[in-house]
């Protein structure tokens, strides 16, 4: 369990990034994916993350100081967001260039909705962080609204569509109902002590 979280600042422009005095571990996916709520649940906060149902309600890079450990950042998220070309192509020019810069990366963690099918948008960002040799896991939430079945079904479409390699972590939440949290902290616990 994560004892103290701080949220430290939000980030519009590059140059203004904390210095990379610890540990960073991003948040990465769609609009509505649920970032926010992944970090609330995580953290055992309630609203340290804004939630919104709005997509593209985050538009900065959200740092959370983590028991003076690490960095939880919050990226903003990104496809359904209705928001004007020149905001889009700012948060692109954001999310590459921060991902790209020389910062302490332990690992991303790419959330998606598992009812989605992955699209397009989803594979890119795979593949970016695959052509930068970042590590990521995977974490499939809202499985509160499907049957073991269905989970079982979509965690297998993921692992085709984004072509995971089986080293790949896969992790299965609800932010909701609080299920799978707990192998997740565990991860990051893992990482934190292995490096």
């Amino acid at each position: 369990m994560f004892l103290r979280a701080r949220f430290i600042k939000s980030v519009y422009n590059l140059e203004d990034l904390p210095p990379p005095e610890y540990p960073e571990i991003p948040i990465l996916g769609r609009s509505n994916a649920g970032k926010s709520s992944l970090i609330n649940a995580l953290l055992n906060q309630r609203n340290i993350a804004k939630v919104s149902s709005t997509p593209g309600f985050t538009q900065a890079l959200n740092f959370f100081l983590i028991d003076d450990r690490f960095w939880l950042v919050d990226l903003p998220g990104y496809g359904f967001a209705k928001v004007p070309k020149e905001f889009y192509i700012k948060w692109k020019y954001l999310i590459e260039g921060y991902l790209q810069s020389p910062r302490d990366f332990y690992s991303m963690i790419l959330i998606f909705d598992i009812r989605r099918i992955p699209d397009k948008l989803d594979k890119a960002l795979v593949d970016f962080l695959k052509a930068l040799n970042l590590p990521y896991v995977v974490v499939l939430n809202k499985i509160d609204k499907l049957n073991q079945r269905e989970i079982a079904t979509q965690k297998g479409l993921y692992e085709k569509e984004l072509k995971l390699t089986p080293e790949t972590k896969i992790f299965l939440t609800s932010c909701k109902e609080k299920r799978g949290l707990e192998k997740l902290r565990a991860f990051i616990e893992e990482v934190l002590k292995a490096k």
